[in-house]
This record gives C-alpha cells, sequence and structure tokens, in this order.
C-alpha cells in the first residue's frame, strides 16, 4: 500500500492543488477511496457552483485514486470514457467527500464508479468511468519534477 499522506505521493501531481484534494482513506475490503474537497472560488460559474467540466475533475481524481491505491500504486488508470450526473449544484466554499471505488480491475479493463457528497450526505454529482491499466507515471518520467 502506498502512503497516502506523503506530499510526494498521492499530493504530487499539480492538479491536486487545483482541486484541493486531500486523501482521506482507502478500504481494500470495497476497494473505495475516501477524498475531501474544498471547493475554491477559482472552480466556480457565476451561478455561484462548481463548472460541470471541473466537477468531473473531481470525481476523476477520487475515482483514479481508488485503483492507484488498489494496486498499493503501482498502476494508474488511463480514461477512455467518463458519464457524469449532476444532481445538484456545488456550492463555493463547501467541503466535499469524494468517494471512488473500483468495480471491476482486469488486466485489459477497469470499471469505476465515484460520488460527490457534502457533509451531511447530500449527493452532489455521480459518475462512472471505463478506463485502462497503465504503470503509475512518476514525475521524473513526465519530466514534471519539482
Amino acid at each position: 500500500m502506498i502512503n497516502c499522506t506523503d506530499p510526494d505521493d498521492a499530493g504530487a501531481s499539480p492538479h491536486t492543488a487545483l482541486l484541493g484534494s486531500e486523501f482521506v482513506s482507502f478500504d481494500e475490503a470495497t476497494q473505495t477511496a475516501t477524498m475531501r474537497f474544498t471547493v475554491k472560488r477559482e472552480m466556480t460559474t457565476w451561478r455561484g457552483g462548481v463548472q460541470g467540466g471541473l466537477v468531473a475533475g473531481y470525481l476523476d481524481d477520487v475515482m483514479g485514486y481508488a485503483y492507484v491505491a488498489a494496486t498499493g500504486g503501482e498502476m494508474a488508470p488511463l480514461n477512455l470514457e467518463i458519464s457524469m450526473s449532476l444532481i445538484r449544484l456545488i456550492p463555493e466554499g463547501a467541503t466535499i467527500i469524494g468517494k471512488g471505488r473500483v468495480v471491476r480491475a482486469g488486466q485489459r479493463v477497469i470499471f469505476l464508479e465515484g460520488e460527490l457528497l457534502g457533509e451531511d450526505g447530500t449527493i452532489y454529482a455521480r459518475s462512472t468511468s471505463t478506463a485502462i491499466p497503465t504503470p503509475r507515471p512518476t514525475p521524473e518520467q513526465t519530466g514534471m519534477t519539482r
């Protein structure tokens, strides 16, 4: 299992700061990752809620992290398709809880699902993803070292 609290591990990707991602836990029995996100003003539209494409970013992050954690940090999903339902507006300043789960992981395809919830359990969005398994790249491999 990867050290999920190590800033040089899960938090090393530049998108983590943008999304305000914080790893909470991983349940091996259910293959479920839990993350917390704080909605920044920069993520919102004039309606006062998170822009739809950026909601997909939160969902992608938590679903992907479920697979990374399930593989002990060795593998990462490469999305082929993401489908999401925007159930209600996610307001600026909200703390949202993301739940991502590995539904099935084979050698050629991975099925993931995710949801975003308010701290009170309000459902904001749900998603599914079909992805392919790939070795998890390092910042050195991608040229994205600090």
